[in-house]
């Protein structure tokens, strides 16, 4: 993965009605850790990264770049939307488009944050890069995963086998700038 190439970082921050999409900082680097030490977070991932590594490892301030958004509710950190160039993906269909991925901590499962997130980072993705794709891979056995990515639009390309289980890529169509 990759940079999204021309696109001014970072954006001012996007507000939805409940969320904000804003660049990490360093009082996220708990948050980041819970998330990626997280079983559950992880069950469809490959499973989580040992919390000891991570505290050594994890920057005092989490890195930065450009379509790695935090959702923040309340201040506080509960997710993390990724739009990323996908250049070394295994199926021909997403190479060069943009990906689109995303986590939240269990707590903040079931409210609709995702959608919401993961639907305001679409938009600003449109708006800076108009008339681009974007691709989501996950597995078919996520459930949660395969409904948010049919309720944002995105249509299936192909199922495939990887890190031994059943995987779906999805296609969002470019959105094209209206005249």
């Amino acid at each position: 993965m990759t940079e999204l190439g021309p696109v001014a970082w970072p954006p001012e921050p996007i507000r939805t009605e409940r969320l904000v999409l804003r660049e990490s900082e360093a009082r996220d680097r708990a948050a980041f850790i819970e998330l990626l030490a997280s079983p559950e977070v992880h069950t469809y991932l490959g499973g989580p990264r040992p919390r000891d590594a991570l505290e050594r490892e994890m920057p005092g301030a989490p890195e930065r770049w450009p379509g790695s958004f935090v959702v923040d509710l309340d201040g506080a950190m509960i997710g993390q939307i990724l739009l990323r160039r996908a250049t070394g993906h295994r199926r021909p269909a997403a190479v060069g488009k943009a990906d689109l991925g995303y986590l939240f901590l269990p707590r903040a499962w079931g409210f609709g944050y995702a959608a919401e997130a993961c639907a305001a980072a679409l938009d600003w993705f449109d708006g800076v890069l108009p008339g681009e794709p974007v691709v989501l891979t996950t597995q078919t056995a996520n459930v949660g995963s395969m409904r948010l990515a049919a309720k944002l639009g995105f249509t299936e390309v192909e199922r495939f086998h990887a890190w031994d289980a059943e995987q779906w890529l999805g296609l969002r169509s470019p959105v094209t700038p209206s005249a």
